[in-house]
């Protein structure tokens, strides 16, 4: 759910963001900057890339505020944005990580305890940044059903379906090591 008070509010804010005003914007960021590092940091899962793309969806609001129909949908508007800056830094950053990863398996394959044990990590990294996204809207964000629907623009019960198939998806690959 969003935090900001009424519809009155994200009106208020968003029309005083547009205007430049410093002390709205800066109330904003109070509100929602954790939310979104949180937010990156999860579909990332890298401080540096977390904190960039939390930066530049400030930057773009501040720099070209959105015109929402709804101004309730705003929060929903930052994580899409900052989710996306995030991807494409991933996206930058994907060689070399694909490189780190590979050395990290050699060296993890000559560990014998590595096997016998749940391997959180590594199911994770191996989830799209898609399912990443949903885990961090339901778990790091603690949205509801009806609020991820929104972000994703599906029904309350499409959000649930998702999300369950995913916690079935894990599930199994956890069981399976």
């Amino acid at each position: 759910m969003d935090r900001l008070a009424s519809r009155d509010d994200a009106d208020d804010l968003l029309r005083l963001i547009t205007k430049r005003d410093r002390e709205a914007f800066t109330r904003l960021v109070a509100l929602y900057d954790s939310d979104l590092l949180r937010f990156c940091y999860m579909l990332s899962r890298d401080v540096q890339t977390a904190e960039e793309a939390t930066q530049s969806a400030w930057l773009k609001l501040w720099l070209r505020p959105p015109s929402l129909r709804d101004p309730q949908r705003l929060r929903s508007w930052l994580l899409s944005v900052a989710a996306n800056e995030a991807r494409q830094s991933m996206r930058r950053q994907r060689v070399g990580r694909i490189k780190e990863i590979a050395a990290m398996e050699r060296v993890g394959r000559q560990d014998e305890g590595l096997e016998s044990r749940i391997d959180l990590d590594r199911v994770l990294a191996g989830l799209s940044t898609d399912e990443r996204e949903l885990l961090a809207l339901r778990f790091a964000l603690g949205m509801s059903s009806m609020d991820i629907g929104a972000h994703l623009g599906v029904g309350p019960e499409g959000a649930r379906t998702r999300l369950h198939r995913l916690l079935v998806k894990i599930r199994k690959e956890l069981v399976s090591d």
